[in-house]
């Protein structure tokens, strides 16, 4: 969550679209394969890459971990409403989310939801005594879990 406003698009070519595809794969690609596969000497497409990441468009690099082989097989998406809409709570509230390590992603949503978490947990028993610190931790109106039977599809943007 951040209060600063979004910074237009990087104007992307061909080329820069390349490279983020091959980086997004799989990070540790060596800079001279990823140069060869777009046609590039080391040198400019190491001054694209440094580009990309001085204007934001490559926020990080990676490594994805399997939940399953970690211990968090259960995936929960709960849906959040809330009776607050004051700074104060939305600050508390950010600061709940931050200090649980089980909640893994957290967006504000617009509709009938005002706030949307992914939360990872070894099992049900655990995920009960997550929702019960949650519930403890700050005022909800509703809280309703879904939890996820299979993961269909996990890729970066459309780039």
């Amino acid at each position: 969550m951040s209060d600063v406003p979004a910074a237009p698009p990087l104007m992307l070519d061909k080329i820069d679209r390349a490279i983020l595809r091959l980086i997004a794969h799989d990070a540790t690609t060596p800079l001279a394969a990823i140069a060869s596969e777009v046609g590039l000497s080391a040198t400019p497409c190491w001054k694209r890459i440094k580009r990309m990441e001085e204007a934001g468009v490559i926020t990080a690099r990676v490594a994805l971990l399997s939940p399953e082989r970690l211990g968090y097989p259960v995936s929960v998406f709960a849906s959040i409403e809330t009776a607050d809409h004051s700074e104060d709570w939305i600050s508390r509230f950010a600061g709940v989310v931050a200090a649980m390590p089980e909640i893994v992603g957290a967006w504000r949503m617009s509709g009938d939801v005002d706030y949307l978490l992914h939360i990872m947990v070894p099992d049900i028993p655990a995920y009960d005594a997550f929702y019960r610190r949650l519930i403890a931790a700050i005022p909800l109106r509703n809280v309703s879990s879904r939890f996820a039977m299979e993961r269909m599809k996990a890729s970066p943007p459309p780039i």
